[in-house]
């Protein structure tokens, strides 16, 4: 395949490249339409007992409140006249949007429930309707016709479809503001990186080509099936830095090549041979990883499979193809623009700075990696504590109008009852089983009140009619609300909604299903915790034997995932240590919380496949050196010095991207960016750096043992990299005898 690859850029070039444009603006146009497609939300488990209890409240009773209006008036309380005739004439005006069900309000109800303690505010609940996807659109036209001054009152909005519009808005805003920080330092960095203008810009046709393919893939998917509107962020960053790291490769082996003496044409079949091989493979390792988000049920985590193995599988086919016909074209002219600072060639009498460092680690492997470990270690260790949770209001910044209206309602009323455990009994129960079932769920610790078909249940009185029993009962279902005391996604709240699942269900009931806010959080972490083990093991298997193709060590690939599982949980654990311990909070400006599940999970597969992306880089090279008959110590030394600077540059460069993210208003953005980018950093110049060239030196010939069966395998269908012709033999290498 390769050698066809090869042939076909050398001998076309310009056909290469006038099908890879036409390509190109072909996926431009059906890309620009993925962003009407992509949709909000996906964080909860659609088969989960509080999904299917959200789906029967819809169907059967209208919907659960799921916008909060906050009426005020600035003169008076809302409960004189005045006031009440104007939130009355407000809520006739929202019984008229089609959009809206189950409009219930003080202002005809007159519960106090719905009136705040201090009488100066007062709540208009209501559902709107939709599915995930338009939900958060309809409460946006709610908001923009309602919220604000109406009449003589002071209209706020709130609850889960509030905060999502609000949270969908500011991701986008988000995601501008890091694209106009990272795209011009990116530039930059390319140019000191490649020390021209023409090799710098070659990246940017990479990235160009993965994004647009990606974006036309989540347009096409998302007409077929949910995709998360928070791929288009992964999609951005993932595209431009591995269209960085693969042109950094291939320029470099081309260039190396050309130093050589090497004609253009041979130069560039060598590069598709070696760097583009190992593109290809390392596109794999990458794409492996985010392939096991597909196992979890949440179209959140599983739109970032989409995004993740389309932009990886398109960076690498570009890389493939457009690259080596882009410098056929070139040739020489490869070093056009040359910047005026020092070239490399000045420091050739001189092993380079990985490869020196490799060195020093390997006569003291002990002595260097043991401090680096421990950092690491320390790092780590926040994880001990760790508690998850999934995104609420608090992600948002303070001054959010949403994220403002949930503080009042958890400060100014007697219970949230946006908030509410909502339990729906399926089947024709009787008034009296429902009445003692109900008074049962009222007797639980940590409850307001309990409203039902049969009436409202408070502690020590007896059942009375509630406000809203017309809603809570149909022929074939009953519906019961249980309103609580305790901090909405708080661990009493979690714990209320494990009580209320355990009570007995009343007499002639088929199902109890325990659904709301605090339900949707318990069912989305017991979801995700069921899967991980499954999605941990595909990677760390799929890894395995994709390592073990690549090297024919059983070793090796036991050495990279227990690196790389160190790097990780460093990173993680430093994320921790800020997010949800709150430490930098003031400077980054997030309310500290527990870590995001569903984040959580995604930061760990996007750093492992790039840790795995840089992997194969350098044992790429190592084990071509050793299969050139350099041993161990000479191989990783030299292997380090060729692709070392490639690495940490290219690490650097993706970090970029990364940490741009920490300009984010939205704390699980934040998060995600910085966590993906020092966990690539601590990949790139201390895994690489130090516990790389530590492991290989302690493990010596082992190293590279596999049993017999396995190396009679791997010499039949294993994948190594090597050029055409034999490697020269280098300064590296001689540096590389004094070590031992």
């Amino acid at each position: 395949m390769f050698d066809r690859v090869a042939e076909l850029t050398v001998r076309r070039p310009g056909i290469v490249l006038v099908v890879a444009s036409v390509l190109v603006a072909a996926m431009s146009f059906v890309g620009v339409g993925a962003f009407g497609k992509l949709v909000g939300g996906g964080f909860d488990d659609p088969d989960s007992q509080s999904t299917r209890a959200s789906r029967v409240i819809d169907e059967k009773f209208g919907g659960e409140a799921n916008l909060v209006l906050l009426v005020s008036s600035r003169a008076q309380r809302v409960t004189d006249p005045e006031v009440e005739q104007d939130g009355a004439q407000l809520v006739a005006e929202l019984r008229k949007e089609i959009e809206l069900s189950n409009v219930v309000s003080y202002f005809d109800t007159h519960s106090d429930s719905l009136l705040a303690r201090d009488g100066l505010s007062a709540m208009v609940l209501a559902h709107v309707k939709g599915d995930e996807s338009t939900r958060e659109e309809h409460a946006q036209d709610i908001i923009d016709a309602y919220a604000g001054q109406y009449e003589g009152l002071t209209v706020r909005a709130g609850g889960g479809t509030a905060v999502g519009a609000e949270l969908s808005e500011q991701v986008l805003q988000d995601l501008l503001l890091a694209e106009v920080i990272a795209v011009p330092v990116t530039l930059l960095l390319l140019l000191i990186v490649f020390g021209g203008v023409v090799a710098a810009l070659l990246p940017l046709a990479i990235g160009t080509v993965a994004v647009a393919g990606t974006f036309a893939e989540l347009a096409l998917l998302g007409s077929v099936t949910d995709v998360s509107v928070f791929s288009i962020n992964l999609t951005t960053a993932l595209g431009l830095g591995l269209g960085i790291d693969y042109a950094l490769l291939m320029i470099s082996r081309f260039r190396e090549q050309l130093a050589l003496g090497t004609s253009v044409a041979d130069a560039v079949r060598t590069t598709v041979h070696t760097a583009g091989r190992t593109v290809v493979f390392s596109a794999g390792t990458v794409a492996v990883a985010l392939t096991a988000l597909l196992v979890f049920p949440q179209y959140f985590l599983r739109s970032f499979a989409y995004a993740g193995v389309g932009v990886v599988v398109i960076a690498a086919v570009g890389t493939l193809f457009v690259m080596p016909a882009l410098l056929m074209l070139l040739g020489h002219r490869i070093n056009s623009g040359r910047l005026p600072w020092p070239k490399a060639d000045r420091h050739r009498r001189r092993a380079p700075f990985w490869g020196r460092l490799a060195g020093t680690v390997m006569r003291r492997p002990v002595l260097i990696s043991v401090p680096v470990l421990a950092v690491l270690l320390l790092a780590a260790a926040p994880l001990l504590g760790v508690t998850f949770g999934t995104p609420d209001e608090r992600v948002l910044p303070e001054d959010a109008a949403s994220r403002q209206v949930s503080t009042a309602l958890q400060a100014d009323f007697e219970g949230d009852d946006e908030a509410a455990v909502q339990v729906v009994v399926d089947g024709a129960v009787g008034d009296e089983a429902l009445d003692a079932y109900a008074e049962k769920l009222s007797l639980l610790n940590g409850v307001v009140r309990v409203e039902a078909a049969t009436g409202t249940y408070e502690q020590g009185s007896s059942g009375a009619p509630g406000p809203t029993s017309e809603a809570l009962n149909r022929p074939d279902a009953q519906r019961v609300t249980v309103i609580g005391t305790a901090p909405p996604k708080s661990d009493s709240a979690q714990s209320l909604v494990r009580v209320v699942r355990d009570v007995d269900a009343p007499a002639g009931s088929k199902e109890v299903l325990v659904g709301g806010g605090d339900a949707e959080l318990l069912d989305t972490k017991d979801s995700i915790a069921s899967r991980l083990p499954i999605a941990a093991g595909l990677v760390a298997v799929t890894t395995f034997i994709l390592l073990f193709l690549f090297t024919g060590s059983i070793v090796q690939p036991i050495r990279a995932l227990a690196l790389n599982m160190i790097s990780l949980a460093a990173a993680i654990g430093a994320m921790t240590w800020m997010f949800q311990d709150g430490h930098l909070s003031s400077v980054l400006g997030f309310t500290a919380q527990p870590m995001d599940t569903s984040m959580t999970v995604l930061l760990f597969c996007i750093a492992f496949g790039l840790s795995m992306d840089y992997e194969v880089f350098v044992t790429s090279r190592i084990k071509e050196l050793h299969d050139a008959g350099e041993s161990t110590e000479a191989a990783v030394v030299q292997g380090l010095g060729h692709t070392g600077r490639i690495v940490s540059a290219a690490a650097c460069l993706l970090a970029v991207g990364f940490f741009a993210f920490a300009t984010a208003k939205v704390s699980f953005m934040q998060m995600f960016g910085l966590g993906s980018g020092l966990a690539i950093l601590i990949d790139a110049i201390a895994v690489r750096g130090v516990l790389l060239p530590a492991a290989m030196r302690l493990l010596g010939r082992t190293a590279w043992y596999a049993p017999g069966p396995l190396r009679k395998f791997h010499r039949r269908f294993g994948i190594s990299e090597s050029a055409p012709q034999a490697a020269a033999p280098t300064l590296e290498s001689e540096f590389a005898t004094r070590i031992t």
